[in-house]
């Protein structure tokens, strides 16, 4: 009998924790925004500014690759947008959120000098943010590449990995919000 009332206890004591669990005590999901599902990327020939191509990768797949010239420059611009229903809307969060973002490029089976823009955002770390970049094209393959990474809450940043003239950038910590590879040759 003793055992049936120490077991009685037990549950009524488990019962009654339980059922006092303040349910805001739960962690919410400080990612807080709609998914970006497609990336325009536009480049300008710098010389000669009526040559514009545009790439749409839209869930990770490129609609046309860039065509890049050796010795030329090219002003990109990055627009990451957002699905609704049946149509992308640019979203402002990337800018309105600045310190929240970075943007790193990594060129493959090319040699591509990466400088952010004078036009650039700056982030309050005196860090350009990415979304306005200037490529220099030094040599290109025909498996060329470039890999566009949109970092979230980076722990810190570094505008000016590898160096002060190759701007491709580098972050530590965070998570990647978008990650895409558009053929470069």
């Amino acid at each position: 009998m003793k055992k049936i009332f120490n077991i009685t206890l037990v549950l009524f004591a488990a019962l009654f924790i339980f059922s006092c669990r303040n349910d805001d005590a739960v962690p919410e999901d400080v990612h807080e925004h709609d998914e970006i599902g497609k990336v325009v990327l536009k480049l300008t020939d710098k010389a000669n500014p009526s040559d514009v191509q545009t790439v749409n990768v839209i869930s990770g797949v490129a609609d046309a690759h860039l065509h890049l010239e050796q010795g030329k420059t090219y002003i990109t611009e990055l627009d990451f947008q957002i699905k609704h229903e049946d149509h992308y809307d640019s979203s402002e969060e990337i800018e309105e959120e600045k310190d929240q973002h970075f943007i790193t490029y990594s060129p493959a089976n090319a040699d591509i000098t990466v400088i952010r823009g004078s036009n650039d955002i700056v982030r309050t770390d005196n860090q350009k943010l990415g979304l306005r970049t200037e490529w220099t094209v030094n040599s290109t393959q025909a498996t060329g590449k470039m890999n566009i990474k949109l970092i979230h809450l980076p722990v810190s940043v570094n505008q000016n990995y590898p160096s002060v003239t190759n701007q491709l950038g580098q972050t530590q910590g965070g998570e990647t919000d978008v990650d895409i590879t558009v053929d470069a040759h």
